[in-house]
């Protein structure tokens, strides 16, 4: 039911039209990229007032169906199609800056933007462009939005604990002490431990392919997508 309502393909295929089902399935996108865009306005030199106010005032034109409108790049992947958005709003900003500033009568996005500078101080100091920092934080982004997930299925089951032990095996290399540590933290073996991981790692690879496969229009392009996520994390 998720993937229905959460897909690319929904929101182009409603057009102009605000559907309920569409416009919910724009809520659910823009969830994951609010941050990467706040970062990305940042790292282009706004302070993190004018950052606030620009990335909200982007979101409500583009909820408002604006964005579609004015820019059209390759709309296979909807972090490209969002990204070139913002650079279109961001370079006529300052003639609609009031008309949409903080929403303008548009139903709100609840974005959370309150904490994102304190999520930008921890971004790294070395001069990387704002493109590289907005591709970073998306995959990061997608990457904690499914451990999120992930994580809420085995506190479901009582098995949070268990989760959290697994999860630093999960993405790389197992933690100081190895698989033996965390059978001894779970009272289990390392064997089983082993197991686990390879099990949870699966899980963590579909979740991944289903997420991307949200973003773009054509299925053959999930598999580039998720190359491309773990090289940008590699940079």
């Amino acid at each position: 039911m998720r993937f229905e309502t959460t897909q690319w393909s929904v929101v182009l295929a409603a057009g102009a039209e605000d559907t309920a089902v569409s416009r919910r399935a724009l809520e659910t996108l823009c969830e994951t990229y609010w941050y990467p865009l706040y970062a990305y306005v940042r790292r282009r030199g706004h302070d993190a007032e004018a950052a606030r106010d620009l990335t909200q005032g982007f979101f409500a034109a583009f909820l408002a169906r604006r964005g579609f409108d004015a820019v059209h790049p390759d709309r296979g992947r909807f972090r490209a199609f969002l990204l070139a958005s913002m650079k279109h709003y961001l370079s006529h900003e300052a003639a609609r800056r009031h008309a949409l500033k903080r929403g303008s009568g548009i139903p709100p996005l609840s974005l959370g933007i309150d904490d994102a500078e304190g999520r930008y101080r921890h971004e790294p100091a070395e001069p990387v462009t704002p493109e590289h920092l907005f591709e970073r934080r998306w995959a990061l982004t997608v990457i904690d939005r499914i451990l999120d997930d992930l994580r809420g299925r085995w506190a479901a089951e009582d098995r949070a604990d268990e989760f959290d032990a697994l999860k630093a095996c999960l993405l790389g290399d197992a933690p100081p002490g190895g698989y033996e540590a965390v059978a001894a933290r779970l009272g289990s073996t390392p064997g089983a431990v082993k197991v686990a991981v390879h099990r949870l790692r699966r899980r963590f690879h579909t979740a991944l392919r289903a997420r991307i496969a949200e973003t773009v229009l054509d299925p053959a392009e999930v598999d580039d997508e998720v190359r491309y996520l773990i090289d940008v994390l590699g940079r």
